[in-house]
């Protein structure tokens, strides 16, 4: 798959308004929240004294979120918003809905869409609805000017930086992972980059202003060295280890950004191919947020990239079994990915005709077209143990067209070398 510059950077960005991945979309209502005022107003005022206490909605709606409880997430972060207007939090926490249901209705939401190489380009994406769109711009340009008006009262603030770091991040990574802008959202990264960057030098212990610093700091370090000198140029700092090692601090730092930074060393654990410890991290979230259905479909992945294809296939039945239980709406194409994913495993496991019932079942159903590619390029793999090699042809041969029109390069390159050399399961 391809990945804008930046973009796993930017994906990853949600301080204190969840994260990008292992969540399914709900219900949002398609009125704007945020209403714009004049009055800079303090932040600790509250319209009602006696109301609900805005910080535990909050917290409740980032816990909602991450159980995939949307509708009601949003419930929490409307009464938040209505309960102290003038704290930016809740607009955060419904932009960060709204964008991440725009990314569900893309299905855009697992490791894998960000395990590809990095391209330095804009990308040609589906705009997301009118209503949408508005909804995200109302909230986080409300988010970024209480925040701003923070910073004017007191620049001394951390906690003001922070709230600005947090913002702009935000509207970086919709820019980049919805509109499938780098440029423009170059701005708002290296500001975000420099306001927790500022946030640590106030207050060297805010180790939560480390996952948007780490971050950059992680994607940086892993850019060509000539596209590297033009990040430093504009700005970003650097450093590979140094990054990963800031995110490790976030997520283990009782702060906003703990549990994004948690989500996000689980794609870079992979990506780093410490796949015992993603493992680690991923059953960790699954003890406090039991409801994510898509956490035992990214341990069954992460298994799958180990190499251990019966661990796999028990996270998979498992969470294919809850799939099969909730009623909740699903991203895109997530039934296909489930089944491609299980059916690689039984390939694996030598239970041929459950791996062709599961890639069958992943070619039924609605998905992207980098999975169908996928599974066709396993359907191939079968034929070949078969000895039915025009049959393994005909499926490498339509692996190649779906990953290329899926931008999964990969994926193509794969099955073109078993186009011209069989598949041959080694043990």
């Amino acid at each position: 798959m391809r990945l804008c510059s930046l973009i796993l950077a930017l994906a990853l960005i949600g301080i204190g308004s969840g994260s990008v991945a292992f969540f399914t979309p709900a219900g949002v209502r398609s009125e704007n929240v945020a209403s714009f005022s004049a009055d800079p107003g303090a932040r600790g005022e509250r319209s009602d004294t006696f109301g609900p206490d805005p910080e535990e909605l909050c917290k409740r709606g980032y816990d909602l979120t991450y159980n995939l409880d949307f509708a009601e997430a949003l419930d929490a972060f409307r009464q938040a918003a209505a309960a102290q207007p003038k704290d930016p939090q809740a607009y955060r926490g419904i932009a960060t809905t709204t964008w991440l249901t725009i990314l569900f209705q893309r299905g855009v939401v697992t490791v894998d869409d960000y395990m590809g190489h990095v391209s330095t380009g804009d990308q040609k994406l589906d705009q997301p609805r009118p209503a949408d769109a508005s909804r995200f711009r109302t909230n986080i340009d409300r988010a970024l000017a209480i925040a701003e008006d923070e910073v004017r009262r007191d620049a001394q603030s951390a906690s003001a930086h922070y709230d600005v770091g947090a913002a702009v991040g935000l509207m970086a990574t919709y820019r980049a992972t919805v509109e499938g802008s780098v440029l423009g959202g170059l701005s708002a990264a290296r500001r975000a980059f420099n306001e927790q960057e500022k946030v640590l030098d106030l207050d060297p212990h805010r180790k939560d202003a480390g996952l948007i610093v780490g971050t950059y700091r992680y994607i940086v370090g892993n850019l060509p060295v000539t596209i590297r000198w033009m990040a430093y140029i504009v700005g970003f700092g650097g450093g590979r280890e140094r990054g990963l090692q800031m995110i490790e601090e976030a997520a283990a730092y009782p702060g906003d950004s703990q549990v994004d930074a948690r989500f996000a060393l689980v794609l870079l654990y992979n990506r780093e191919r410490r796949f015992d410890q993603a493992l680690a991290v991923i059953r960790d979230l699954r003890g406090r947020f039991p409801r994510n259905r898509l956490l035992w479909l990214e341990a069954g992945a992460t298994a799958l990239r180990a190499g251990h294809p019966a661990e796999a296939r028990a996270e998979l039945d498992a969470g294919i079994d809850r799939l099969k239980q909730d009623r909740r709406p699903r991203s895109f194409g997530e039934e296909a990915v489930w089944r491609y994913k299980r059916g690689a495993a039984r390939l694996l496991l030598a239970d041929y005709a459950g791996a062709e019932a599961d890639l069958n079942a992943a070619l039924a159903v609605q998905g992207r077209e980098w999975i169908r590619g996928r599974a066709h390029l396993e359907l191939g793999k079968l034929a070949d143990l078969a000895g039915d090699r025009p049959r393994a042809t005909r499926e490498y041969q339509a692996a190649a067209r779906s990953c290329e029109a899926g931008q999964d390069s990969d994926g193509a390159k794969q099955a073109r070398a078993l186009i011209a050399t069989p598949y041959r399961k080694t043990q």
